[in-house]
């Protein structure tokens, strides 16, 4: 019985370490494209800016630096890490 639980916790955490991993990539993804110039009438670069806005809707504009492109990797990589941080740190404790 309790390897049927322990695989249950296993598969819980290996979810939600994924979505945290997903959600990080995203937020990346619009980091890297907005430092690259991507072209923002394509749809998938929209796509990806408009989810990792949500996604870090609680840090964006945080930090008021002057340069733009400042702004944007700390204001969307905070996100990044507290969802990487926090994901993993629970699918840890789901572990054990």
């Amino acid at each position: 019985m309790s390897s049927r639980t322990g695989n249950g916790s296993n598969t819980a955490a290996r979810v939600i370490a994924v979505v945290a991993d997903v959600m990080a990539f995203i937020i990346g993804l619009w980091i890297l494209m907005y430092l690259l110039d991507a072209n923002r009438d394509n749809d998938l670069v929209e796509f990806v800016r408009h989810t990792a806005r949500w996604l870090a809707g609680w840090s964006y504009d945080l930090f008021t630096f002057d340069e733009a492109w400042a702004r944007v990797v700390a204001g969307y990589g905070l996100a990044a890490v507290v969802y990487l941080f926090i994901g993993h740190a629970v699918a840890g404790r789901i572990r054990h």
